[in-house]
């Protein structure tokens, strides 16, 4: 019982194809902005929830106008006995 592939069989498949993708690229055109669109809102109200956490987290350890100095740097220097000094030279020719 082996049937053969009419050509309007043939034809008929390749016409459903094209019009399937067709009807895609159309729908996808229509709706790609509305779906950026969304998105990007969700993408902007994550970032944003994100900003706010860092923010409430920092708030509580520094109050405004005040000043915090985390290292107080070493005020004397290490001198090295056994490096000699450097000494700023030009060449002349």
């Amino acid at each position: 019982m082996l049937q053969t592939a009419s050509l309007m069989g043939f034809l008929r498949t390749i016409l459903i194809i094209l019009l399937i993708y067709y009807g895609i690229k159309i729908l996808t055109r229509l709706f790609a902005p509305y779906f950026m669109r969304y998105m990007s809102k969700k993408m902007q109200e994550r970032f944003g929830g994100q900003f706010q956490q860092q923010q409430q987290q920092q708030a509580p350890r520094q109050r405004e106008g005040e000043t915090v100095i985390d290292k107080v740097p070493n005020s004397k220097k290490d001198s090295d006995s056994t490096m000699g000094e450097y000494v700023d030279y030009e060449e002349i020719d």
